[in-house]
Order: structure tokens, then C-alpha cells, then sequence
């Protein structure tokens, strides 16, 4: 009879352990984008790119799907819409139209996806889990984030000249393929157009005849938390047209670390992945 109690006890364990968290499937494309597939009011099948720096959804105008179900009103939003993924359901989801979204994507998701709760981006699995109580993040460093404006913000040392170290907020963001993006004025301050070395850039001109110049440079040394990343490919604009107005922790950086999120959004915790040594995306 104890024989017999314990088992079902062990059973229930088992049983509350698994239903505490909900694992949602994903494909990183050799964009480092990462795609969810979802179906949307039981209807629109779409490939949806994960969006960190967005907590609601989007349908972009280059979408290869349809999504005739997904109806907007005039100021091109939609509300109450219902996204599957496989047994996840959300509900009264909020779409906006004509949003650029990444690489072999339909529109975008954000941060919906985990209701409120802490969250776990796994790239060595390809999974997001999702958790009702606090997550075992022993084997993780924490950082401090700040949450603002939908974005999750961090700070990182950045290694320009010699040894001297240049603290910097980035936000994170999933939808740029690349490593760093830099500020308008970081790059400026910086002078990073003079003191990294530069593999790359291209100049475009506007109906009025102003400049844009996007160039590719070389960062010797990122340092995050106590994880340091050599020779990163970091990008910054010069010129007549300088919109860059926050540094951006994109893709490519963000797949070198497993991470997991608080509840409150306060705190991260990272973990070298898989991919933290792996070449370096190249921006063309």
C-alpha cells in the first residue's frame, strides 16, 4: 500500500513539474531571426518572426501567406485574434498591419507570447519556455535589464581603444541579423570611424540629395556580464541622414547566449550557448 501511495505521489510530482511550464517550438534561420509557426483565428497558417523589442504582433506587406482572417480597422489594427501554437493558445491578441518583419516571415510576434511570466530563450534546443513559478537558474549569471518602451535594455563594456573599457545600454533586438548597431551619437563620441578597423560600406542618397553611409566595422573586445566576445562585427552610420537614435544587441549576439527572463523583467540570466564561438554574421 505505501509502495502503491508513493508512486501516485511521485506521479503527481512528475505531473505538476510538467504542467508548470509551456515549451514553444522554434526555427533559427541562417538569419538569426527566429520563426514561430502559428496559426492565426483558426484560420491563417503564418511563419512569425520573434520580436523581443515588441510585446504585441504585426502582418508585414512582403508576407508570403495569407491572412485574410486577421481583419483591421482603418487606423490598421486589429484586436481579439486568437494565435495556436501547437497546444498553446493566446488570446485577444493585438495585430498591427504593414510591418517589416525579418527573413522568410509572414509579420512579427513579441513578448505576448509569454503572458507576463518568465521565459527562457533556448538556442541549443530551439525552444522558448515558458514558466508559472520561478525557473532554476543556478548554472546562469544574472545581468540587470531594464524594461522600457517594450524593449529589454543591458549594459555592456565595449573594448575600442587599447584597453579602456566604454559602458553602453543596448537594446535587445531580435530583428536586426547582425552583432552591434550603434547610436548616432556613441558612434560620434566614440569616433568609431577612426579608431575601428572597418570592413565595410555603403552610401545612399534621398530625392534631396543628403547621404547616408552605413559602415562595418570591427569591435576587438565585447565584454557581457563576465562573458567576453572577440572581434565583433559591429555596424554605425555617418552622414547627413543619422536616424540610430539606441544601440541595438541584435541577432547574431543574441544566439550566443541561452537566456532567461524574470517575471518582473529586472533581471536576465545568460549562459553561453552552442553558437557563442561560432564566425561572425556579415551584414552585405
Amino acid at each position: 500500500m505505501f509502495k502503491k501511495t508513493s508512486l501516485i505521489l511521485l506521479f503527481s510530482i512528475v505531473f505538476f513539474s510538467v504542467q508548470a511550464q509551456q515549451t514553444i517550438p522554434f526555427r533559427l534561420t541562417k538569419h538569426n531571426n527566429i520563426i514561430v509557426k502559428t496559426l492565426v483565428n483558426k484560420k491563417d497558417s503564418l511563419d512569425l518572426m520573434f520580436q523581443i523589442a515588441m510585446e504585441d504582433a504585426a502582418i508585414s506587406p512582403e508576407k508570403q501567406r495569407k491572412a485574410d482572417h486577421i481583419l483591421f480597422d482603418k487606423d490598421e489594427i486589429s484586436e481579439n485574434n486568437t494565435v495556436q501554437i501547437g497546444k498553446l493558445t493566446l488570446n485577444n491578441v493585438r495585430f498591427t498591419d504593414n510591418q517589416m518583419a525579418g527573413h522568410e516571415a509572414d509579420g512579427k510576434i513579441g513578448t505576448v507570447l509569454f503572458g507576463g511570466k518568465a521565459f527562457k530563450i533556448d538556442y541549443d534546443h530551439n525552444q522558448f519556455i515558458v514558466y508559472d513559478k520561478a525557473p532554476d537558474v543556478k548554472d546562469y549569471q544574472p545581468i540587470v535589464t531594464l524594461y522600457d518602451h517594450e524593449g529589454f535594455y543591458i549594459v555592456a563594456d565595449n573594448v575600442i581603444d587599447g584597453d579602456r573599457q566604454q559602458e553602453a545600454y543596448f537594446v535587445l533586438q531580435s530583428g536586426y541579423s547582425g552583432g552591434l548597431l550603434y547610436s548616432n551619437d556613441f558612434a560620434a563620441e566614440k569616433e568609431l570611424d577612426k579608431k575601428l578597423k572597418i570592413t565595410g560600406e555603403k552610401t545612399l542618397k534621398n530625392s534631396s540629395g543628403k547621404s547616408i553611409t552605413t559602415k562595418q566595422g570591427i569591435l576587438p573586445f565585447l565584454k557581457v556580464g563576465n562573458s567576453v566576445l572577440k572581434d565583433v562585427s559591429v555596424g554605425f552610420f555617418i552622414g547627413d541622414l543619422k536616424k540610430q537614435t539606441v544601440n541595438y544587441f541584435g541577432a547574431d549576439l543574441l544566439r550566443r547566449f541561452n537566456w532567461v527572463f524574470d517575471a518582473d523583467r529586472k533581471t536576465a540570466y545568460i549562459k553561453p550557448s552552442k553558437y557563442f564561438s561560432e564566425p561572425y554574421y556579415i551584414i552585405k
